[in-house]
């Protein structure tokens, strides 16, 4: 009976592919001279580790630096994020495999004579869609992720946040997205709603500059022990309000961050909003999917200025990242991006970040590769 390789398959994952792995299951990653980093998703569910999870190119492992503490490969990191999610589950590390090579298009090589090792626990998650093909134009798999009851938000206060509103984002559109604050913790409440508008994840802002430090400045919040986390990388912020502009218009903006879409709001009115949010610093293959399943003809790259001077290491990578996108996605969709090319912003804000018209004035140039 055939057989999948592990090595086989190992080698055939270039960087690109185990990164958009990880941000699917809502690691974050950040690209680095050696690999990327991510949060420690392997024994913490997504936006609560820190980030030290290290993923090493050259060897092909990652690096756990706290819990784990230990070596490991794409494989094993999935059974991890399963056994996390599914404690009592027998998904073993064969499973990983299949699943790789599922996602990839890959079939089995080896003949084996032994019984192929069964797929015994669903994967509720990933079996929704493990079968999706990132280089066919296919509808994707509808993925329902799980839902929260709603009534929580009902619990917050919703104060006039007055930072916010010096940074451009109105009364008005706070109240429209519900952004609240949740005092117990010290953190602006950020609520994240599926395409069909199911409540499915709560994310908190962290005003402390310190705990922000070293926390993060978003992550799940957890109230009466429930913790209100999502995986990052199946959804898309803001989708439930801008899908209907977006079928009309044929184009959807993405940023990186949620208040880049409140700040869009903001300037162009919720009637015209057309942004979305993949909360990180790349767009998984499902988020594009599904920007395309809307209708969407063009997409523009919207992320925040992630280098200081140019030719420094981060442009360099923030470059080689876009070139990645491009490359794997244009022929589906015309792919644009907004580039700070004349030094306009300032290190990591976004391009919406400093008012509307230095915002049109990169809209206006953005780069089509």
């Amino acid at each position: 009976m055939a057989k999948y390789d592990k090595d086989e398959i190992k080698e055939k994952l270039s960087l690109e592919m185990v990164f958009d792995i990880v941000q699917e299951f809502g690691g974050d990653p950040h690209m680095t001279d050696f690999g990327f980093i991510s949060t420690t998703i392997c024994h913490n569910a997504p936006g609560e580790g820190s980030r030290k999870l290290y993923y090493y190119e050259n060897t092909k492992l990652f690096r756990c630096y706290t819990g784990c503490d230990s070596y490991f490969d794409i494989f094993e990191l999935l059974s991890k994020i399963k056994m996390l999610s599914q404690p009592n589950s027998e998904w073993t590390l064969y499973d990983s495999m299949k699943w790789v090579a599922s996602k990839y298009g890959w079939g089995p090589t080896l003949q084996d004579a032994e019984d192929e090792v069964p797929n015994l626990a669903d994967w509720k998650i990933l079996e929704k869609y493990e079968k999706i093909n990132n280089l066919k134009l296919e509808p994707p798999k509808e993925i329902i992720l799980p839902e929260f009851d709603s009534c929580i938000l009902d619990n917050l206060t919703y104060p006039v946040i007055y930072d916010w509103i010096k940074e451009g984002i109105t009364k008005e559109v706070m109240e429209y997205n519900r952004i609240g604050y949740y005092p117990t913790m010290e953190q602006i409440t950020i609520p994240h709603f599926d395409i069909n508008g199911r409540f499915v994840g709560l994310r908190g802002r962290a005003l402390g500059s310190d705990e922000a430090e070293i926390c993060g400045k978003y992550r799940p919040l957890i109230i009466g022990g429930q913790m209100y986390n999502h995986p990052l990388g199946l959804n898309l912020y803001n989708i439930n309000n801008s899908k209907d502009n977006i079928k009309k218009i044929r184009k959807a903006i993405v940023f990186e961050g949620e208040k880049s879409c409140l700040l869009y709001q903001s300037y162009f009115g919720i009637s015209n909003d057309i942004s979305v949010a993949c909360c990180g610093s790349s767009i998984s293959s499902i988020q594009l999917m599904m920007l395309l399943n809307l209708g969407a003809e063009e997409i523009v790259v919207a992320f925040d200025r992630q280098f200081k001077e140019k030719n420094d290491e981060e442009f360099k990578h923030l470059i080689k990242n876009f070139r990645t996108f491009h490359k794997k996605y244009h022929q589906f969709v015309t792919i644009s991006f907004m580039f700070d090319k004349d030094d306009m912003l300032p290190y990591k804000a976004s391009p919406i970040d400093c008012g509307p018209e230095v915002f049109m004035k990169l809209y206006r140039e953005r780069v089509f590769l």
